[in-house]
């Protein structure tokens, strides 16, 4: 496979170093951090194919890390051809209806992949790839 280097404020920057920073600051639940490292016309395609955009995003992460606040990805791999990285690895979190308490029953996680495309150092597509039936099972069962 091709290792693309990418050059971001002044320093040589791989694809997989890219993708595994925008990890991170997912990790951080940090979202002035992940939008600084999306591309302006950065795209996320979730597991059902649905594609949003900007500033849709952004609002996007805030929703989600407030359903789950304690979201994480694991990656044990990273593949990379050019500017296109493929992780695979694990997500989870706590799923937390509106105005309840984090509780261990409502944790979940599940095997995921992801698809990330890198343009000029910053991510320009996030495609995430995992069975959503976990934290669905979650949903319904607070519901009921």
């Amino acid at each position: 496979m091709r290792r693309q280097k990418l050059t971001r404020k002044g320093s040589t920057v791989t694809t997989s170093q890219t993708a595994q920073e925008f990890v991170r600051v997912i990790n951080a639940h940090n979202v002035s951090d992940i939008v600084a490292l999306m591309s302006s016309d950065h795209v996320f395609i979730d597991s059902l194919g649905n594609r949003s955009t900007r500033p849709a995003i952004e609002a996007g992460w805030l929703q989600y890390f407030a359903m789950v606040p304690d979201y994480w990805i694991k990656v044990d791999q990273v593949v990379t051809d050019g500017n296109v990285a493929i992780l695979l690895g694990t997500a989870g979190g706590t799923y937390v209806p509106e105005g309840e308490k984090m509780t261990a029953r409502n944790k979940w996680e599940t095997p995921a992949a992801w698809r990330t495309v890198i343009k000029d150092g910053k991510v320009s597509e996030w495609r995430v790839y995992c069975d959503n039936e976990p934290i669905r099972e979650k949903m319904r069962a607070a519901a009921q």
